[in-house]
């Protein structure tokens, strides 16, 4: 009789593996770290272009941190899920294995057989659930970067800049033109944790 269970188990540890990996960069181009020089000795003017660094803005701010809270909450569920079935199925497997001692060969056969069908199933269900999600994760900060470009197209105005850079593709900027905490500070006015009423962004001091 082959059965599957460490398959199933290895479903468990990948699962607890993502929630804890990063997720993949799905954001608009227009967000995104990198290595600041010095600042200034003397203030400069309104800068033409600005940087963000786009992984504190999700991780940091509000919104992102109760989408983030949402995806660990069910796939530690899943998880949990996952090591019940492993249970169930390892008793259904001790019970059977008992069983095979007054059985004939081939009346244990197709027992046999239904059972390694039954973890297959259980396997690849729990392997989709997986996947859909992290789908919903990606979905959801696909989303709360569409909900930000227009916050952050009010903070370039506000600013007087011309484009905003992902910090990860600057090599060298001032810290005074980043606009990360001003743009986590304009979301949780407007966006909240996502659910609640929206309030306008504050104006620039």
């Amino acid at each position: 009789m082959r059965l599957g269970l460490r398959s199933l188990v290895a479903i468990v540890a990948g699962l607890l593996a993502w929630g804890t990996v990063a997720p993949a960069q799905t954001e608009p181009t227009q967000t995104g770290p990198s290595q600041t020089g010095p600042s200034p000795a003397a203030p400069l003017p309104a800068p033409q272009i600005a940087t963000l660094d786009q992984d504190r803005l999700y991780t940091e701010s509000r919104f992102g941190r109760a989408l983030e809270a949402k995806a660990q909450a069910a796939s530690q569920a899943l998880a949990t899920e996952n090591r019940r079935i492993e249970a169930e199925l390892s008793t259904e497997e001790a019970e059977l294995t008992q069983r095979r001692q007054g059985l004939t060969p081939q009346a244990f056969e197709p027992l046999a057989k239904a059972f390694d069908a039954k973890v297959e199933k259980v396997r690849a269900d729990q392997a989709a659930k997986v996947e859909a999600l992290k789908t919903e994760r990606d979905a959801d900060r696909k989303a709360f970067f569409q909900a930000a470009v227009p916050i952050l197209a009010e903070l370039m105005g506000q600013i007087g800049a011309y484009a905003i850079l992902n910090k990860e593709a600057v090599i060298l900027s001032f810290d005074s033109i980043d606009l990360t905490d001003r743009a986590i500070a304009a979301l949780d006015a407007r966006l909240g944790d996502g659910t609640g009423p929206r309030e306008a962004v504050p104006p620039a001091p």
